[in-house]
């Protein structure tokens, strides 16, 4: 159609008119490549061209993710349309200019980031052209180009759905059967199914749904889940208040009682589970929202929290459950009588067994079951173990884990809770009769406020659910309260409106529009973009199609928006202001104001040429109101000035905010109030601050959302995989904001991240590893690789050194060299001391403290939300994340997804005091995360399980020691050599504790069995004889370490308490199951079933002289004729902690200098390993010792530990209330 005389006019910042959008940036064509967990391409591409601005990780997640594969014509043409410019008209598959072309190359994919910025750009002018939206021709073209790049430059980005199906019918008449969608036709306002899959986009994010108490009908519990499938299937995330559904108990009008909430809960959360394990995402973007009053609020409160207890239960269990089995069957199999080994009053270590069972609560069937197994002759039996992995066996079994949880607290509540008053929970029937009989309800139950918000905060201590949302606070900013209250959110909490609408968002970066120059930020740029974004937010909701007829009939009626920006923890560090400063909030709120005021301002301006929303009138008042709140808040009015609100917001304070800043802040809300009250608002929502996940990583923004930085290294991804670590790009900029000059800066970078090479290196330099053997060649090369690794131990390895010439000169045996976790820096005899040292000069200490010139008052601008790696000992406060919340929420009209980030110290106290604080603060939303509150979470750094031995209590005075009750009862007991009876009888039931010395001699045996590392460490009594041992598996889960380290204690205490190491021995010794296979590192064990099984045949050997455990005899490391005398002595003192130099090294492991050995090139065809699985080595590794290793890396960097489903990599980081990882931009919300 034509032009609208009163359309919209715009105007051109960063483009000309005539000129390529793109000519301004420099073009590059590059190949992506993104890698799994071990190594193999997990996506690549060729020849992508992209604007040089976008970073390898940028270039890899937009190919990736948002590059079409598929359908994309090689010859295009043009579809005549009246009225609508050539330049704008859609485009065809040209068939016929395709006919010479091979069937296999007539479509293909977008090999250029042009296709898809002209693709989103182009449709957005194109609808809003046809439907009026722009005056003239040229502003349609100012609006395309502009659009064009804004999403170039990384200016912008709307979310995934736009870049997944936006534009594929407009750009290359892609066609597709309907998928049961609907749409509101705008030139008939009538609701119509659509008949094509993409010629109407889904490009909304965001989803609430209603569920009504009814079990199978439509709008219904079961007919939620067929929703939720449909929405969680193409990736978007919806949320639901369940609170309509009966509790459980309550009165059903056919008779009976109903089964309650919490059974449909779990139904709805395996169905979710389902659909998200057949997906790319780690869990469906889900939330659950409950209501204060509902009856089974108390065990929605602890529902996550007792599934997770579940989940340790399992852990334990399961473990408990084998061991207790095995017990009784060597009780049985150990047993010399074949007719009495079932026998309990003759077989009493059976009898023995059997009772510990009980005792341990293993069911007594299951007991019962042993036994049988043990009457078919089993010695041995293997029951499932689980473990705490997110993905593991335990956590699948359970419910629970698939949602954001979330409770609706009132005003109402929350002065209960202060004033300690009783709080009432209600039968949902019974508020229905109540309000139709005009009374008020009567309670089903009655308990105290204080003891449900104690719940509450303990819950989310153990497992950071439930969050928290202010209902009073949520609709008393409600712009549309007559059509109804606003009962529940999108699973990230951004979106909060009513039941059965939708919210396509859109993020802009801040940092783009900040001059480090002129240290200002550009408002002008600003301004014009927040105007054009919302207008293509508009437009969206004007092409798009819904998934049910409620939604598009509601999304027609309200049309919501949800434009955002993130990177402002970027901007506040490049500011050199701490994100935890009165400046930050004032700064915070003043760029939400404009944000939130211009886009209103242009939702008027908008209304102006097409008019308000449907429902606008119905809602007028209240939303002038709120709107007048939003402006007031800017002004940072009195109290008492503000319109219908119980908890006032925190307005600009000026005297933190800069001028220029604060003015803009306020015109733009004037701007807004007038034009609303002149037009009207085409939008009953426009802004939303949402957690930016992917597209955060596509527009290269150090931080998302409202979010600070998680750590100031950061992994970036290299063009041919593998990972590079930068300092984040903020750092340097702030410190010349601060004053600091080059060199000084440089300096302050290098201790962060790392001189980056050799050369000055403590310990470990070009000089000392070319006195250990390796060649100038091979140190050269290493040199050239720095960069690529994380840390020297990966640097150092066998595959970067080559394996030819490890086992051929560095004396690496053959299962060593294949050993991925192979410490070949140990082996050539360099201690952890000296690798530490070297390693923090190389590769860095991560963190800016104690870094030189650095000033003990800047430090707090380059604070992070965790300790920045394993030196770092300061964190942002959890109470700034409030105020930042509450300095931006008065400005925005839906809400904020942010993780409050709380250490792992924090008390249940803590978790009340920033739920109080943020209902204080005006806050919609809060969701807590303590750090290690997640099971499936590994221990803090630094944090360390212990029990000291020495602490228990010594035998009591008179009590009789253990070899001499021993020696007098063999002498009272009329049988000969009666002193191995006395002694089992002593040591089984009448035993008393021998304390070790203070001081006593000890070994350290380390060892690798099936690749994974075990450390071995004795304590010995005066007369030599073992009393303690410690096992440690440094790399292994937090859950296998935990078990070994307890049952050294337990072996321990039986020890000192004189059960003989012979008992253990013949317990423990050909134990079987994994890991298990061939020992490297001790030399007379080469070979064992288990971890037990090694322990104990080494302890066998070194302390009874049982040889017979043993595989390699004494006398077979005696020299012989193959070894000189020199080798012998050199051996010699390997075995006894020396190196050849007689110098003394750690224990048992060998180390070898080789100063004389002639130089050699290295194994050029063995490919690099690194944290990121850069390329794959040719040697083969374990998994599990990688997995622990990544894990252990992963922490340094402030990264979660778990792996991303989707990738592999250990790069998750909070992202809003979900996570996203920072290497290929998988998102668990919706945005």
């Amino acid at each position: 159609m034509p032009a609208k005389v009163n359309g919209l006019k715009i105007e051109r910042k960063f483009t000309e008119s005539g000129q390529d959008p793109f000519k301004k940036l420099n073009w590059t064509k590059r190949d992506v490549e993104i890698r799994n967990f071990d190594g193999s391409v997990a996506f690549s591409m060729k020849g992508v061209n992209l604007p040089d601005n976008y970073s390898q990780v940028a270039a890899n997640v937009l190919s990736q993710k948002y590059l079409r594969k598929a359908g994309v014509p090689k010859k295009l043409k043009k579809v005549r349309e009246k009225g609508v410019p050539i330049w704008l008209q859609k485009s065809v598959p040209d068939h016929k200019a395709m006919e010479d072309l091979p069937e296999s190359e007539k479509f293909g994919e977008e090999v250029d980031g042009r296709q898809t910025f002209r693709r989103l750009a182009g449709t957005w002018t194109y609808w809003g052209w046809k439907h009026g939206y722009f005056a003239k021709e040229e502003d349609a073209r100012a609006y395309y180009d502009e659009m064009c790049f804004m999403l170039a430059s990384q200016r912008a980005s709307p979310n995934s759905p736009q870049w997944f199906n936006t534009g594929l019918n407009w750009a290359y008449g892609i066609e597709g059967p309907a998928q049961g969608h609907y749409f509101v036709n705008p030139e008939t306002k009538e609701l119509e199914r659509s008949v094509n899959a993409y010629e109407h986009p889904q490009p909304h994010a965001c989803f609430i749904q209603s569920v009504s108490d009814d079990l199978v009908n439509e709008g219904g519990i079961m007919d939620l889940w067929t929703r939720e499938a449909r929405l969680f299937k193409f990736g978007s995330g919806t949320g639901s208040n369940f609170s309509r559904i009966r509790g459980e108990g309550e009165p059903l009008s056919g008779g009976g009682m109903s089964s309650g909430l919490m059974s449909f809960l779990r139904i709805g959360d395996r169905a979710a589970g389902a659909i998200k394990s057949g997906g790319t995402t780690r869990r469906a973007a889900k939330m659950v929202c409950l209501d204060m009053d509902h009856p089974d609020i108390e065990a929605f409160v602890n529902w996550k929290m007792t599934e997770e207890e579940k989940v340790a239960a399992l852990v334990a269990g399961s473990q408990h459950l084998q061991n207790h089995g095995n017990e009784i069957l060597a009780a049985i199999q150990a047993y010399d009588d074949d007719g009495d080994r079932f026998n309990q009053s003759k077989n009493k270590p059976l009898a023995i067994a059997i009772n510990a069972a009980m005792k341990a609560y293993v069911p007594e069937n299951l007991i019962a079951r042993v036994l049988e197994l043990g009457e078919q002759g089993y010695s041995h039996i293997e029951i499932d173990t689980y473990d705490t992995s997110w993905e593991g066996e335990a956590y699948s079994t359970v419910s629970g884990q698939n949602s954001n949880n979330s409770v609706r607290v009132s005003n109402d509540f929350m002065h209960s809770v202060i004033d300690d008053k009783d709080w009432n929970l209600y039968w949902r029937t019974e508020l229905d009769v109540a309000k139709k009989e005009g009374r008020d309800p009567e309670p089903c139950k009655t308990l105290s406020a204080n003891d449900l918000w104690d719940t509450i905060a303990r819950a989310a201590w153990s497992c950071a659910d439930p969050g928290l949302q202010y209902d009073t606070t949520i609709n008393e900013w409600h712009t549309c309260s007559p059509d109804g209250p606003i009962n529940g959110s999108n699973p990230c909490s951004e979106y909060m409106f009513l039941d059965d609408t939708a919210c396509n968002l859109a993020s802009l970066n801040l940092v783009k529009y900040y001059d480090s120059e002129t240290t200002k930020f550009n408002t002008d740029e600003y301004i014009h973009s927040i105007r054009l974004w919302t207008v293509a937010l508009e437009i969206s909701v004007l092409m798009a199609q819904f998934p049910s007829v409620e939604i598009a009939q509601r999304s027609y009626d309200y049309r919501t928006l949800g434009l955002g920006y993130a990177n402002i923890g970027s901007l506040l560090m490049r500011m050199g202001i701490p994100y935890d400063d009165n400046r930050a909030s004032a700064i915070c709120g003043a760029l939400t104001s404009m944000m939130g005021g211009i886009s209103y301002a242009t939702s008027a301006e908008i209304s102006s040429v097409k008019g308000p929303f449907p429902r606008y009138e119905a809602n007028k008042d209240n939303m002038l109101r709120v709107m007048r709140n939003h402006r007031r808040a800017s002004y940072n009015v009195p109290d008492e000035e503000y319109e219908g609100l119980t908890v006032k917001p925190r307005g600009i304070d000026s005297n933190y905010c800069p001028e220029y800043l604060l003015n803009e802040a306020r015109q733009c809300w004037d701007l807004a109030v007038e034009l609303g009250e002149k037009y009207g608002f085409r939008n009953a929502q426009s802004t939303v601050i949402a957690p930016t996940g992917t597209i955060g990583i596509v527009m290269d923004c150090d931080t998302t959302g409202i979010e600070p930085d998680f750590a100031l290294v950061k992994f970036k991804t290299l063009a041919g995989g593998g990972m590079l670590r930068i300092i984040n790009q903020s750092v340097p900029v702030a410190l010349d904001r601060l004053g600091y000059d080059n060199k000084q800066s440089k300096e302050i970078v290098d201790y962060i991240i790392g001189s980056g090479t050799f050369e000055n290196s403590p310990e470990i330099n070009a000089e000392s590893l070319k006195k250990k053997g390796l060649t100038p060649g091979i140190i050269e090369s290493l040199e050239s690789q720095i960069s690529n690794f994380t840390g020297i131990n990966h640097l150092v390895t066998v595959s970067s050194v080559g394996k030819d010439f490890c086992t051929s000169k560095l004396r690496v045996q053959e299962s060593q060299a294949d050993d991925w976790s192979f410490d070949l820096l140990g082996h050539l005899g360099f201690t952890k001391q000296q690798i530490d040292s070297a390693n923090d000069y190389i590769f860095g200490r991560l963190t800016i403290e104690g870094a030189p010139h650095i000033k003990e008052s800047d430090l707090a601008v380059f604070d992070c939300a965790n300790k920045c790696g394993q030196y770092g000992t300061r964190s942002i406060d959890w109470g700034a994340h409030i105020n930042i919340m509450a300095a931006a929420q008065p400005f925005i009209s839906g809400a904020i997804s942010k993780t409050i980030n709380m250490p792992h110290e924090s008390t249940i106290d803590d978790i009340k005091q920033a739920y109080m604080d943020s209902w204080r603060g005006m806050i919609k939303a809060n969701a807590l995360y303590r750090d290690s509150s997640k099971l499936s979470q590994p221990l803090m750094s630094g944090t360390v399980l212990k029990v000291n031995l020495e602490e228990e209590e010594e035998v009591a005075e008179g009590l009789m020691s253990t070899e001499k009750a021993v020696e007098v009862l063999a002498d009272s007991l009329p049988i000969p050599e009666a002193e191995p009876l006395a002694r089992k009888i002593v040591t089984r039931y009448i035993a008393q504790r021998r304390k070790l010395p203070d001081k006593r001699r000890s070994y350290i045996q380390k060892a690798k069995i099936g690749g994974h590392n075990v450390y071995l460490h004795t304590g010995e009594y005066e007369d030599g004889t073992l009393g303690e041992i410690f096992i440690d598996m440094h790399k292994e889960g937090a859950a296998f370490k935990a078990l070994t380290n307890a049952f050294a204690i337990a072996v321990s205490l039986g020890l000192q308490h004189g059960v003989p190491l012979k008992e253990f021995v013949d317990a423990f010794v050909f134990t079987r199951f994994e890991p298990n296979g061939p020992v490297i590192g001790n030399e007379r064990i080469k070979m064992s079933t288990s971890i037990l099984d090694y322990i104990f045949r080494d302890l066998a050997v070194n302390y009874l002289d049982r040889n017979d455990l043993a595989h390699v005899k004494p006398e077979d490391l005696k020299p012989d004729i193959l070894r000189s005398e020199g080798e012998a002595e050199t051996e010699q003192k390997l075995n006894s902690g020396l190196n050849p130099a007689g110098s003394s090294t750690d224990g048992h492991e060998i180390q070898l200098t080789l100063e004389e050995v002639e130089p050699t090139k290295a194994d050029s065809s063995t490919l690099q390993l690194d944290l990121g699985g850069s390329s794959v080595a040719s040697a083969s590794f374990s998994s599990d010792s990688l997995e622990s290793s990544a894990v252990e890396d992963a922490g340094k960097f402030g990264f979660e530990g778990d792996p991303c489903p989707e990738c592999g990599q250990f790069t998750l980081v909070s992202n809003g209330s979900c996570l996203k990882c920072v290497s290929c931009g998988s998102t668990t919300g919706c945005s």
